[in-house]
């Protein structure tokens, strides 16, 4: 796990470019760095890559950018291979010598042979470029799930890229300028549809792509997509037994080669589900015994911790827990927002990023976590808010259908006082025709972007006639109206927030912000390609979610777990913001005089917002919401436009 960055061109002045590339992502590389430049010949283009390293695998051997024997290749890679060893020990068989431990030189090697058809064979969480002098191309690929980041721009006709934009900021003459499409975006769905990103100009490769740059131009191509199979042609599972065996079988090989490393590996335990599973089976394999974290928060809204001991009791294992506490988040929040590269409109990466930090004090460098689960096996209350919807549907007139939105949401106390008229009013219950694509996501999408109330008069006229929902429906696959209504509901949620948002500013960035490696055996692909043939009723049986994957776990977690009901997780958001330091810190950046000059949103509007989230104990979802995503877009600026003034200060 590591940071790299680099350019296929011209560049001025490389090796001070490629320094200054990766001093900005130092945090995800402690353990080392290098660089290596490539001249340009004649009318090949030149190029350079540049790498932190945070060693993992092959600690004494695997330095980086590795070039190959006759020096015709050079790699920067950030993440792992995690089948590596057999695909080593397939090459050795074949009359491959290998002179380091790594799995780099396995990449190195399988791209020799392979080409571009060399990430077929991977199973692991990876971004890389690889310089290949002998096509004089630049060939870089990000994982098939985006679990780890890689981002490009082109100036003057040269390509750059990186593992955060921030490296991209070293270039010469390139200043940040936020992208009002995107700002709609997160405001609508919590982060930028890919390959768009914050910053005007900025592209993040997509999951499952790849992308080859040479002297004619650059092209991308898709490797790996999400697919399911048609609604016709799914059929109950009539085996279930069988089915929870081989469920079980896959996720033990998935955690089992994630604990593959030369220094310890610990796991993520936040008392659900799907953090208990992970560090279940990582516990019964850890060679030198599990170490496990928790956060834990004041408020029993958000607190898990009485699961969390539970679980790590059951196991043995050795728990950690760090507690956030509201004026924690605040005083984390502008670093949040640097590291996540864009605006927020939650405050839970926050307590994300302090974990790490309690994780990397204690030596470790690797965790197992549960993110994926829920999208790859139907968790979230959504699929079930989605199936209700439907259910109420069709009887309109009913008052006693809408109260199971109450049942879907017990642990939301102001929901359980609404009318049936309400809450089939809120959650849409007939509002939105079923062959609406978005259907599952209406609700979800609605509440989120109201928002937007607070956008100035000049973002709307240079939003207006672009809707969020319209973009994300003209990029679903032909193929997404043949599935089955949930497999609908799961690729929205795996294409559009699980990258984006979950693995992203939750994830990847918040870790790397302590030099920490999150692994998700959720995510293999070969897990989620068996979970994509199940039958929706395996996932979604009535209203019960992940139903197979609490089967094939039953007789391994205690029974308060596995029959706990979801809860997602959440952190205090504007109410993080009520002490009297954090207050100066709103006030900083949420004057009106601030708001007004900058201009993306109505300073009057904002005011009248900070003043009414500051006096109330329960703030509504939309003031949450709104609050958050100001406050952090306005950090945004000043974090990142701030450095186009201090740079023209300069000059």
């Amino acid at each position: 796990m590591c940071g790299l960055a680099g350019y296929f061109g011209n560049a001025v002045e490389p090796e001070r470019l490629l320094a200054a590339m990766a001093d900005s992502i130092a945090h995800r590389g402690p353990d080392g760095r290098g660089l290596k430049v490539i001249p340009s010949t004649g009318s090949a283009p030149g190029a350079g890559l540049s790498h932190v390293r945070l060693s993992i695998v092959g600690l004494a051997d695997s330095a980086q950018p590795m070039v190959s024997d006759d020096g015709q290749l050079a790699i920067a890679f950030n993440g792992e291979i995690f089948n590596y060893v057999e695909l080593r020990e397939e090459l050795i068989a074949r009359g491959h010598r290998f002179r380091t431990s790594g799995d780099t030189e396995v990449l190195f090697k399988l791209y020799e042979i392979y080409g571009a058809d060399c990430l077929s064979r991977l199973n692991g969480d990876f971004a890389f470029a690889i310089w290949d002098g002998r096509a004089k191309r630049m060939f870089i690929a990000r994982d098939r799930m985006g679990v780890r980041p890689l981002f490009y721009t082109e100036k003057a006709g040269t390509l750059y890229f990186a593992s955060e934009v921030k490296a991209l900021l070293a270039i010469p003459g390139f200043y940040a300028t936020l992208d009002p499409l995107a700002l709609d975006q997160v405001f609508t769905l919590w982060s930028p549809i890919a390959p768009r990103t914050a910053f005007e100009g900025v592209f993040e490769l997509e999951p499952g792509d790849f992308m080859i740059a040479d002297a004619s131009g650059r092209r991308v191509t898709t490797y790996w997509s999400l697919d399911f199979p048609d609604a016709g042609d799914v059929r109950p599972d009539m085996n279930e037994d069988d089915k929870a065996g081989q469920l079980l079988h896959l996720l033990e090989d998935a955690t089992r080669i994630r604990l593959r490393a030369d220094v310890p590996v610990g796991s993520c335990l936040s008392g659900g589900l799907d953090s208990s599973i992970v560090a279940a089976l990582a516990a019964d394999m850890a060679p030198r015994g599990l170490d496990t974290f928790a956060i834990t928060f004041d408020s029993a809204e958000h607190d898990e911790s009485g699961f969390q001991t539970l679980m790590a009791r059951h196991l043995g294992v050795k728990h950690h827990e760090i507690n956030c506490t509201e004026a924690d988040i605040a005083a984390a929040f502008p670093a949040v927002v640097r590291l996540a590269e864009k605006p927020l409109i939650r405050t839970a990466p926050a307590p994300m990023y302090r974990l790490s930090s309690l994780i990397r004090e204690t030596g470790i460098k690797v965790v197992l976590t549960g993110e994926g689960a829920d999208e790859v096996f139907a968790g979230y209350d959504l699929f079930k808010e989605a199936q209700v919807r439907r259910f109420c549907a069709r009887q309109p007139g009913s008052k006693f259908r809408p109260h199971l939105f109450r049942k879907l949401y017990s642990y939301l106390p102001g929901l359980q006082k609404q009318s049936a008229e309400y809450l089939a009013a809120f959650f849409g219950a007939d509002a939105a025709p079923h062959s609406d694509p978005l259907f599952s996501h209406r609700p979800r999408l609605r509440g989120t972007a109201a928002a937007k109330l607070f956008f100035s008069g000049d973002l709307k006229s240079r939003l207006d006639g672009y809707d969020t929902a319209d973009d994300m429906i003209a990029q679903l696959p032909e193929r997404f109206g043949r599935w089955h209504p949930l497999h609908q509901a799961q690729y929205l949620e795996t294409r559009f927030l699980m990258p984006g948002y979950i693995l992203s500013s939750q994830g990847d960035r918040m870790a790397m912000g302590n030099g920490v490696e999150g692994r998700f055996p959720f995510l293999d692909h070969r897990l989620v390609e068996f979970a994509t043939t199940l039958s929706p009723s395996m996932k979604l049986k009535g209203l019960k979610e992940k139903y197979l994957l609490r089967k094939s776990m039953a007789d391994k977690l205690p029974a308060e777990i596995t029959h706990r009901v979801k809860q997602p997780y959440r952190a205090p958001d504007s109410r993080a913001f009520s002490g009297a330091m954090a207050q100066e810190q709103v006030h900083a950046v949420l004057n009106q005089t601030r708001v007004a000059g900058d201009g993306l949103f109505n300073a009057a509007a904002v005011d009248k917002l900070v003043q009414k989230c500051a006096g109330q104990t329960v703030p509504s979802f939309r003031d949450d919401t709104a609050f958050i995503g100001v406050l952090s877009t306005q950090m945004w600026l000043d974090i990142f436009q701030g450095t186009n003034r201090r740079a023209s200060e300069a000059a």
